[in-house]
């Protein structure tokens, strides 16, 4: 009976394996551009700049788009050229002035190696998640410290809360402490649990969406936090109530560490899910797909 459920387990794992085998081989055709010290500096700015533009098009047709202002959660807010452009320069700036050279410097010291096998795919999921919630939990305590001690929050954190009302390219408005700081977690976390270069990639993509998501001003009703059942995740609506109010909601992503500490501070419906007619207004009956808001209070 064990040799069979070995062999089932083996079976299981080869399966997963195949599924991202095929995407690992098309990734390693460019392996040369992969390996280049240029790589994580050029990765990093496209996948953020690319979640960046879809937000940014949307900030540009609000006014025009009556349609938008019941999903932007600040409605009487719409980025323009004076706030987007000084974000994007220091993105670039802090990307080419500090972030590549200190990627070249861990380059010469451990040049990246390319296995030929993918990762078995229950292991790559794990990893995925275990890495988003070690970064939610350091970030958490970052966080916190940065906003309870005044001499962190004035030198490093306040540059990032400059932009009271957010927008998708004000997510990297920050200083360089605070840029280095999420680097640094993020590249703890993936040596710490030894994940495959395929997992590190999808991790930072997803993180990096999930960073823009939270900060881009609108809250529609595909929106991460509608999709994780249990109001486990806080999304783009509390991270907004957190640059007006600053005392609440540090975690960037989960609610389990503001509910802990006594911080979560829930967000109000939006006007899509106030008007939608399956809400009662003023009570606590909602409609089946705004329960997730609500479990947030």
């Amino acid at each position: 009976m064990s040799n069979l459920n070995c062999s089932e387990l083996q079976v299981l794992r080869s399966s997963g394996q195949l599924l991202l085998q095929p995407l690992w081989d098309r990734l390693r055709t460019s392996e040369s551009l992969m390996q280049s010290p240029f790589f994580p500096v050029i990765f990093a700015i496209v996948t953020y700049l690319g979640f960046c533009l879809p937000f940014v098009v949307l900030d540009f047709l609000y006014p025009w788009v009556p349609a938008l202002r019941r999903y932007k959660i600040r409605p009487d807010f719409s980025p323009s050229a004076r706030h987007l452009l000084p974000c994007l320069g220091q993105t670039l700036y802090q990307h080419l002035v500090f972030v590549f050279p200190a990627t070249l410097l861990h380059w010469v010291r451990s040049p990246a190696l390319l296995p030929p096998e993918a990762p078995e795919l229950l292991r790559f999921l794990r990893d995925v998640l275990l890495c988003l919630l070690l970064f939610d939990a350091e970030f958490f305590v970052w966080h916190v410290l940065h906003h309870k001690v005044p001499w962190l929050y004035r030198t490093f954190h306040k540059v990032h809360h400059q932009n009271s009302s957010p927008f998708a390219l004000a997510t990297q408005y920050m200083s360089i402490w605070e840029l280095f700081s999420l680097g640094f977690f993020d590249m703890v976390n993936v040596t710490l649990l030894r994940c495959h270069p395929l997992t590190v990639l999808i991790f930072h993509v997803v993180n990096i969406w999930l960073s823009v998501e939270d900060h881009s001003g609108y809250d529609f009703p595909w929106s991460t936090h509608r999709l994780v059942p249990f109001g486990w995740y806080g999304g783009v609506a509390h991270h907004d109530l957190h640059h007006s109010q600053f005392n609440c909601n540090f975690a960037p992503y989960f609610t389990h560490w503001d509910k802990i500490l006594g911080t979560l501070r829930p967000a109000p419906l939006p006007a899509w899910c106030r008007g939608c007619g399956g809400c009662a207004p003023d009570s606590a009956l909602l409609c089946a797909s705004h329960v997730n808001q609500k479990k947030h209070s």
